[in-house]
Protein backbone atom coordinates (compact mmCIF):
# COMPACT_ATOMS: atom_id res chain seq x y z
CA UNK A 1 0.00 0.00 0.00
CA UNK A 2 1.37 3.38 -1.00
CA UNK A 3 2.49 5.59 1.88
CA UNK A 4 3.16 8.61 -0.34
CA UNK A 5 0.22 10.72 -1.42
CA UNK A 6 0.81 13.70 -3.70
CA UNK A 7 -1.02 16.92 -2.80
CA UNK A 8 -3.50 18.10 -5.41
CA UNK A 9 -6.20 20.68 -6.15
CA UNK A 10 -9.38 20.00 -4.17
CA UNK A 11 -12.94 21.25 -4.54
CA UNK A 12 -14.78 23.10 -1.74
CA UNK A 13 -16.42 19.92 -0.39
CA UNK A 14 -13.10 18.16 -0.06
CA UNK A 15 -11.50 21.20 1.56
CA UNK A 16 -14.03 21.03 4.40
CA UNK A 17 -12.43 17.75 5.48
CA UNK A 18 -8.89 19.13 5.57
CA UNK A 19 -6.88 19.72 8.74
CA UNK A 20 -4.13 22.27 9.03
CA UNK A 21 -0.70 20.81 9.70
CA UNK A 22 -0.76 21.98 13.32
CA UNK A 23 -4.10 20.32 14.06
CA UNK A 24 -3.13 17.14 12.21
CA UNK A 25 0.12 16.94 14.19
CA UNK A 26 -1.77 17.44 17.47
CA UNK A 27 -4.33 14.76 16.55
CA UNK A 28 -1.53 12.25 15.97
CA UNK A 29 0.70 13.26 18.90
CA UNK A 30 3.67 14.23 16.75
CA UNK A 31 5.36 17.52 15.96
CA UNK A 32 4.93 19.76 12.94
CA UNK A 33 8.66 19.36 12.39
CA UNK A 34 8.18 15.59 12.06
CA UNK A 35 5.44 15.99 9.45
CA UNK A 36 7.61 18.37 7.44
CA UNK A 37 10.52 15.92 7.71
CA UNK A 38 8.37 13.04 6.42
CA UNK A 39 7.40 15.26 3.48
CA UNK A 40 11.07 16.00 2.75
CA UNK A 41 11.84 12.27 2.88
CA UNK A 42 9.03 11.44 0.45
CA UNK A 43 7.07 9.38 2.97
CA UNK A 44 3.95 11.49 3.52
CA UNK A 45 2.96 14.49 1.45
CA UNK A 46 0.21 16.95 2.45
CA UNK A 47 -3.11 16.30 0.74
CA UNK A 48 -3.28 19.97 -0.21
CA UNK A 49 -0.91 22.96 -0.20
CA UNK A 50 -2.43 26.43 -0.46
CA UNK A 51 -0.70 28.11 -3.38
CA UNK A 52 -1.12 31.58 -1.89
CA UNK A 53 0.25 31.12 1.62
CA UNK A 54 1.92 27.69 1.50
CA UNK A 55 -0.24 26.29 4.30
CA UNK A 56 -0.26 22.49 4.38
CA UNK A 57 -3.39 20.41 4.94
CA UNK A 58 -3.97 16.72 5.67
CA UNK A 59 -7.00 14.43 5.65
CA UNK A 60 -8.27 11.71 7.96
CA UNK A 61 -7.44 9.16 5.22
CA UNK A 62 -3.75 9.89 5.80
CA UNK A 63 -3.82 8.86 9.47
CA UNK A 64 -3.34 5.11 8.77
CA UNK A 65 -0.33 5.99 6.59
CA UNK A 66 1.20 8.04 9.39
CA UNK A 67 0.45 5.36 11.96
CA UNK A 68 2.11 2.75 9.75
CA UNK A 69 5.28 4.84 9.56
CA UNK A 70 5.29 5.18 13.36
CA UNK A 71 4.70 1.45 13.89
CA UNK A 72 7.49 0.47 11.51
CA UNK A 73 9.89 2.87 13.25
CA UNK A 74 9.02 1.27 16.59
CA UNK A 75 9.75 -2.14 15.00
CA UNK A 76 13.27 -0.99 14.24
CA UNK A 77 12.86 0.09 10.61
CA UNK A 78 14.82 3.10 9.41
CA UNK A 79 13.19 5.72 7.21
CA UNK A 80 15.19 4.29 4.33
CA UNK A 81 13.72 0.84 5.10
CA UNK A 82 10.22 2.32 5.10
CA UNK A 83 10.86 4.06 1.78
CA UNK A 84 12.07 0.78 0.24
CA UNK A 85 9.09 -1.10 1.66
CA UNK A 86 6.81 1.43 0.03
CA UNK A 87 8.35 0.91 -3.40
CA UNK A 88 8.93 -2.84 -3.71
CA UNK A 89 6.64 -5.47 -5.15
CA UNK A 90 7.49 -8.14 -2.55
CA UNK A 91 7.03 -6.63 0.93
CA UNK A 92 6.83 -10.12 2.50
CA UNK A 93 10.39 -10.91 1.41
CA UNK A 94 11.67 -7.60 2.72
CA UNK A 95 9.95 -8.15 6.07
CA UNK A 96 11.36 -11.69 6.32
CA UNK A 97 14.88 -10.32 5.81
CA UNK A 98 14.29 -7.70 8.50
CA UNK A 99 13.07 -10.44 10.84
CA UNK A 100 16.30 -12.37 10.30
CA UNK A 101 18.32 -9.25 11.12
CA UNK A 102 16.39 -8.80 14.38
CA UNK A 103 16.83 -12.48 15.31
CA UNK A 104 20.57 -12.11 14.71
CA UNK A 105 20.64 -9.08 17.03
CA UNK A 106 18.72 -11.05 19.67
CA UNK A 107 21.29 -13.84 19.38
CA UNK A 108 24.14 -11.35 19.85
CA UNK A 109 22.41 -9.80 22.85
CA UNK A 110 21.85 -13.25 24.34
CA UNK A 111 25.56 -13.91 24.00
CA UNK A 112 26.32 -10.62 25.74
CA UNK A 113 23.98 -11.58 28.59
CA UNK A 114 25.80 -14.89 28.95
CA UNK A 115 29.10 -13.02 29.23
CA UNK A 116 27.64 -10.78 31.93
CA UNK A 117 26.39 -13.87 33.78
CA UNK A 118 29.94 -15.16 33.61
CA UNK A 119 31.26 -11.95 35.13
CA UNK A 120 28.69 -12.13 37.90
CA UNK A 121 29.31 -15.83 38.64
CA UNK A 122 33.07 -15.55 38.91
CA UNK A 123 34.17 -12.03 38.20
CA UNK A 124 37.85 -12.50 39.01
CA UNK A 125 38.37 -15.56 36.83
CA UNK A 126 36.26 -14.25 33.99
CA UNK A 127 37.92 -10.84 33.90
CA UNK A 128 41.35 -12.48 33.83
CA UNK A 129 40.43 -14.65 30.83
CA UNK A 130 37.27 -13.62 28.96
CA UNK A 131 36.32 -15.51 25.81
CA UNK A 132 36.10 -13.38 22.65
CA UNK A 133 34.91 -14.19 19.13
CA UNK A 134 37.55 -12.85 16.76
CA UNK A 135 38.45 -12.98 13.08
CA UNK A 136 41.87 -14.54 12.51
CA UNK A 137 43.28 -13.23 9.20
CA UNK A 138 44.50 -15.52 6.42
CA UNK A 139 48.19 -16.33 6.71
CA UNK A 140 51.04 -18.02 4.86
CA UNK A 141 52.91 -20.29 7.27
CA UNK A 142 55.96 -22.49 7.43
CA UNK A 143 54.80 -25.75 9.01
CA UNK A 144 56.37 -28.81 10.55
CA UNK A 145 54.31 -31.93 11.19
CA UNK A 146 55.35 -34.68 13.58
CA UNK A 147 53.98 -37.35 15.88
CA UNK A 148 55.44 -36.67 19.30
CA UNK A 149 55.62 -38.91 22.37
CA UNK A 150 54.31 -36.29 24.80
CA UNK A 151 53.50 -32.60 24.79
CA UNK A 152 56.90 -31.82 26.31
CA UNK A 153 58.46 -32.89 22.99
CA UNK A 154 57.18 -29.64 21.47
CA UNK A 155 60.11 -27.90 23.13
CA UNK A 156 62.50 -30.10 21.12
CA UNK A 157 60.52 -29.79 17.88
CA UNK A 158 60.46 -26.01 17.64
CA UNK A 159 64.25 -25.37 17.59
CA UNK A 160 64.63 -27.90 14.76
CA UNK A 161 61.97 -26.10 12.76
CA UNK A 162 63.57 -22.73 13.50
CA UNK A 163 66.97 -23.92 12.25
CA UNK A 164 65.47 -25.20 9.00
CA UNK A 165 63.63 -21.91 8.44
CA UNK A 166 66.89 -20.02 9.00
CA UNK A 167 68.64 -22.25 6.45
CA UNK A 168 65.90 -21.45 3.93
CA UNK A 169 66.27 -17.71 4.65
CA UNK A 170 62.63 -17.44 5.66
CA UNK A 171 61.38 -14.10 6.98
CA UNK A 172 58.77 -14.26 9.74
CA UNK A 173 55.71 -12.09 9.26
CA UNK A 174 54.92 -9.20 11.59
CA UNK A 175 53.14 -9.26 13.91
CA UNK A 176 54.57 -12.67 14.70
CA UNK A 177 52.07 -15.51 14.73
CA UNK A 178 53.24 -18.94 15.86
CA UNK A 179 50.76 -21.68 16.70
CA UNK A 180 50.41 -25.42 17.02
CA UNK A 181 47.33 -27.40 16.16
CA UNK A 182 46.40 -31.03 16.62
CA UNK A 183 45.52 -33.06 13.55
CA UNK A 184 43.58 -35.90 15.12
CA UNK A 185 40.20 -35.72 16.85
CA UNK A 186 39.97 -36.15 20.59
CA UNK A 187 42.48 -35.70 23.38
CA UNK A 188 45.61 -37.86 23.52
CA UNK A 189 48.35 -37.79 26.13
CA UNK A 190 50.90 -39.68 24.01
CA UNK A 191 51.70 -40.28 20.34
CA UNK A 192 50.18 -36.92 19.44
CA UNK A 193 50.11 -35.80 15.80
CA UNK A 194 50.86 -32.08 15.80
CA UNK A 195 51.65 -29.37 13.29
CA UNK A 196 53.62 -26.33 14.34
CA UNK A 197 53.10 -23.22 12.21
CA UNK A 198 54.95 -19.92 11.90
CA UNK A 199 53.55 -17.04 9.84
CA UNK A 200 55.99 -15.97 7.10
CA UNK A 201 56.13 -13.26 4.45
CA UNK A 202 56.31 -15.63 1.47
CA UNK A 203 56.31 -19.28 0.48
CA UNK A 204 59.58 -21.11 -0.10
CA UNK A 205 60.31 -24.51 -1.61
CA UNK A 206 59.13 -27.35 0.63
CA UNK A 207 61.76 -29.52 2.26
CA UNK A 208 61.60 -32.85 4.07
CA UNK A 209 61.24 -30.94 7.36
CA UNK A 210 59.29 -27.80 6.54
CA UNK A 211 56.25 -27.36 4.29
CA UNK A 212 54.60 -24.07 3.34
CA UNK A 213 50.83 -23.67 3.53
CA UNK A 214 48.17 -20.98 3.24
CA UNK A 215 45.61 -20.90 6.04
CA UNK A 216 42.32 -19.08 5.23
CA UNK A 217 40.67 -16.48 7.42
CA UNK A 218 38.66 -18.02 10.25
CA UNK A 219 36.25 -16.93 12.96
CA UNK A 220 37.44 -18.26 16.30
CA UNK A 221 36.54 -18.31 19.96
CA UNK A 222 39.69 -17.10 21.72
CA UNK A 223 40.90 -17.09 25.30
CA UNK A 224 44.26 -16.12 26.82
CA UNK A 225 46.13 -18.49 29.11
CA UNK A 226 48.73 -17.22 31.56
CA UNK A 227 51.23 -19.63 33.08
CA UNK A 228 52.30 -23.23 32.61
CA UNK A 229 50.96 -25.34 29.77
CA UNK A 230 50.10 -27.95 32.42
CA UNK A 231 47.17 -25.73 33.38
CA UNK A 232 45.70 -25.72 29.86
CA UNK A 233 42.82 -28.10 30.83
CA UNK A 234 41.26 -25.44 33.09
CA UNK A 235 41.36 -22.84 30.32
CA UNK A 236 40.06 -25.31 27.75
CA UNK A 237 37.14 -26.09 30.05
CA UNK A 238 36.23 -22.38 30.19
CA UNK A 239 36.30 -21.81 26.43
CA UNK A 240 34.46 -25.04 25.59
CA UNK A 241 31.76 -24.15 28.09
CA UNK A 242 31.41 -20.75 26.43
CA UNK A 243 31.09 -22.33 22.97
CA UNK A 244 28.37 -24.70 24.14
CA UNK A 245 26.37 -22.14 26.11
CA UNK A 246 26.41 -19.58 23.29
CA UNK A 247 25.23 -21.97 20.56
CA UNK A 248 28.45 -22.23 18.58
CA UNK A 249 30.00 -25.37 17.14
CA UNK A 250 33.65 -26.19 16.45
CA UNK A 251 34.47 -26.22 12.74
CA UNK A 252 38.24 -26.68 12.47
CA UNK A 253 41.48 -27.62 14.17
CA UNK A 254 42.13 -26.01 17.55
CA UNK A 255 45.15 -23.71 17.61
CA UNK A 256 47.45 -22.91 20.51
CA UNK A 257 49.17 -19.60 19.84
CA UNK A 258 52.40 -18.91 21.71
CA UNK A 259 53.06 -15.29 22.64
CA UNK A 260 55.57 -15.47 25.51
CA UNK A 261 57.34 -18.62 26.67
CA UNK A 262 60.60 -20.28 27.60
CA UNK A 263 62.39 -18.40 24.79
CA UNK A 264 61.83 -14.94 26.34
CA UNK A 265 60.53 -15.40 29.90
CA UNK A 266 62.44 -16.71 32.90
CA UNK A 267 59.51 -18.22 34.79
CA UNK A 268 56.47 -20.25 33.74
CA UNK A 269 54.18 -17.79 35.53
CA UNK A 270 55.01 -15.23 32.81
CA UNK A 271 54.25 -17.50 29.85
CA UNK A 272 51.33 -16.25 27.74
CA UNK A 273 49.39 -18.27 25.19
CA UNK A 274 46.08 -18.00 23.39
CA UNK A 275 43.73 -20.86 22.59
CA UNK A 276 41.92 -20.27 19.28
CA UNK A 277 39.01 -22.57 18.36
CA UNK A 278 37.39 -22.12 14.92
CA UNK A 279 33.63 -21.81 15.40
CA UNK A 280 30.38 -21.12 13.57
CA UNK A 281 26.82 -20.68 14.71
CA UNK A 282 25.20 -24.03 15.49
CA UNK A 283 22.31 -24.94 13.20
CA UNK A 284 18.95 -24.60 14.91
Amino acid sequence: MKMVKEHKCLDEKEKSHLYKIGMFAQMNHITIKTLRFYEEQGLLFPAFVDGENGYRYYTMDQMPVLHRITALKQAGFTLEDIRKLNNISDPAGFLAKKKEEILSKISDLTMQLAMIDGYMADSNAFLDAPVLIKTIPAVIAATMQKRIETYDALFDMMPVMGAEMERLDVTCALPEYCFTHYLEAGYKDEQILVETCQAVTERKEDTSLVKFKEFPEIQAACIYHKGSYNDFPRTYAAILKYIEENEYEICGNIREKYIDGVWNKETEEDWLSEIQIPVRRAKR
